[in-house]
């Protein structure tokens, strides 16, 4: 077998093979044993004629198909990994000449991983926001927490106020006729909410248990319904009950109740702690953007089209595992916004691109700087995870694959290349 190996631009090669008559004379007798049981000639049993026969009732293109991937496959495997050609798609094939008696030529144009150019990654500006925790941060999450632990209590003996949550029988009328779907009975509204039509609510304030009132409003223009949209109508309200929130003291026995803490200062240094963890967090993430996006403004890169494609693939597989987890699927999805798969790729199309323009150059910056992850830290990336996933690391370790191992150690080797990166970027406030 001879080969020719050209290269087509930055990002492609184009091999082209001859393989000798007398190996695809052993391919086509391979093919014939495969496949002979599927012919059916008169006079013979099916699939016991012999190959002579065959190849006069069928010609022997019939056999060509699984003879020429006999060969192929194993002398394109064998070519791209002893020339370390890093492949990431399939081979568009052109056989050239194909025949008993004749050298097999066939050419292999594969897209193959692109070299990168770039420098100057050094020294790279990126600003650092500097967000302060405040006491009025502080003061909003315990009265989250005020809110979530609050009782609800029903009240009788005065008037619905803001705040309060009603219990109403309500219908709407446009110019005295009732509108199709303005009706609710025993529904629940807390008053404030902003639930339902602007005004509406405003108007219940001061109502009596057990009133009844003739409330008037304006449907918003924009309004989902046409026949509504735009329109005055009134609705009659019944007042049957209502119900308040008895919020806890702030004290002592309320970091009690809510925290693992004894007292109020500690769970409010909790709290602090937590959010100058997320803000310091948020802004190392802030930057590692910033700095990232700069480098990849330097970074020169032809990229196959075959690997944002393949990015698009897995974006779609990770959106459709997330609508899954809200009840939906893909195809709900296309349904619903009256899509196609198409316009679903073009919507990944810039995000997938930039993805693995971003992952090629850190890749690069990696192979530059000879950024080797140590088995600790792959270690200690697998620990992280199976704590993620509430499971033992022993355990967790055993439903690893080797394809899985060498993603979490490439994971590893970019956030150790980022880490790099920021500790020779220039940080300013």
């Amino acid at each position: 077998m001879s080969v020719k190996i050209e290269k087509i631009g930055k990002a492609k090669v184009k091999l082209e093979f001859e393989i000798e008559a007398e190996k695809f004379a052993q391919a086509m007798q391979k093919s014939f044993a495969k496949n002979s049981k599927h012919f059916n000639i008169p006079g013979f049993r099916k699939g016991k004629a012999p190959r002579n026969m065959v190849e006069k009732y069928y010609g022997e293109s019939a056999l060509y198909e699984d003879a020429f991937n006999f060969i192929a496959t194993e002398e394109y495997d064998k070519v791209i990994e002893e020339n370390d050609i890093l492949a990431v798609d399939r081979p568009e094939i052109d056989i050239v000449q194909i025949g008993s008696g004749k050298n097999l030529i066939f050419t292999a144009e594969v897209a193959i991983k692109p070299p990168v150019e770039i420098s100057d990654y050094k020294g790279i500006e990126v600003k650092k926001e500097v967000n302060v925790v405040t006491e009025d941060d502080i003061e909003k999450e315990i009265e989250k927490m005020r809110e979530k632990n609050a009782r609800v209590i029903t009240i009788e003996d005065r008037k619905l106020q803001d705040g309060d949550i009603s219990n109403i029988d309500f219908e709407g009328f446009l110019d005295g006729v009732a509108f199709e779907g303005g009706k609710g009975e025993n529904h629940e509204l807390t008053i404030g909410s902003g639930a339902f039509i602007k005004g509406f609510e405003e108007q219940l304030i001061g109502m009596e248990i057990n009133e009844e009132k003739d409330i008037t409003v304006t449907f918003p223009e924009e309004y989902h319904s046409k026949d509504l949209a735009a329109k005055e109508a009134v609705f009659k309200v019944k007042l049957n009950g209502i119900k308040a929130k008895e919020l806890p003291e702030i004290d002592d026995e309320f970091a009690k109740d809510v925290s693992e803490f004894d007292t109020l200062i500690d769970l409010k240094k909790n709290i602090r702690e937590k959010f100058e963890k997320e803000k310091e967090n948020k802004a190392k993430g802030d930057m590692e953007n910033q700095l990232i996006d700069k480098i990849l403004e330097k970074a020169e890169v032809e990229i196959p089209q075959a690997m944002i494609e393949r990015q698009i693939d897995y974006m779609i597989k990770d959106f459709d595992w997330r609508l899954s987890m809200q009840g939906a699927n893909l195809d709900s999805y296309l349904k619903y916004t009256n899509s196609d798969m198409g316009k679903v790729r073009q919507m990944f199309n810039e995000q997938a691109e930039k993805a693995v323009k971003t992952q090629l150059v850190i890749e690069e910056i990696g192979k530059k700087e000879n950024i080797t992850p140590e088995q600790e830290d792959i270690d200690a990336h697998i620990a992280k995870l199976a704590e993620a996933y509430n499971q033992e690391v022993e355990e967790f370790k055993k439903q690893l694959k080797d394809e899985d191992i060498k993603y979490l150690t490439d994971e590893v080797k970019v956030d150790k290349t980022i880490a790099f990166l920021m500790e020779n970027a220039k940080v300013v406030s």
